[in-house]
């Protein structure tokens, strides 16, 4: 019976000695700058008939092709930001589609121009996005 009592005691005594969690608050409700991501827009547009997704991605030998060596120089480029390296690339009978967002117009550019130099496309739709500052 001195044992249960003990071992109660002991217990008892192990779950007052709880520190106080010092970690500040950030639940949106204690932090009223936090802001839920809102994708609502861009998952509109890309709801649309005419908007091209990596769904319509062919999938042939050409097509295929095309689009590794785009992303293979995209990633070879250490000037462009990580954004800029995961672009949407997709093609599509040579056409070649780029979406998604980069830090600025000379990252836009630039993998434009590296997918306009690849060999086997016939055009380049660039509707890369600018992050805002």
């Amino acid at each position: 019976m001195k044992a249960v009592f003990l071992i109660g005691v002991a217990l008892a005594a192990a779950a007052c000695d709880k520190a106080e969690d010092k970690r500040p608050d950030t639940t949106s409700a204690a932090n009223p700058t936090v802001v839920a991501a809102d994708n609502t827009k861009k998952n509109e547009r890309d709801t649309k008939p005419s908007a091209v997704t990596p769904g319509d991605q062919k999938e042939n030998e050409v097509d295929l092709g095309i689009t590794q060596q785009i992303r293979q120089g995209v990633i070879k480029d250490e000037s462009l930001s990580m954004a800029a390296k995961n672009v949407k690339i997709i093609t599509a009978d040579g056409v070649v589609t780029l979406r998604g967002p980069v830090k600025s117009d000379k990252e836009k550019t630039t993998i434009g121009a590296l997918a306009q130099a690849t060999a086997g496309v016939k055009r380049v739709d660039n509707l890369l996005e600018i992050e805002a500052p």
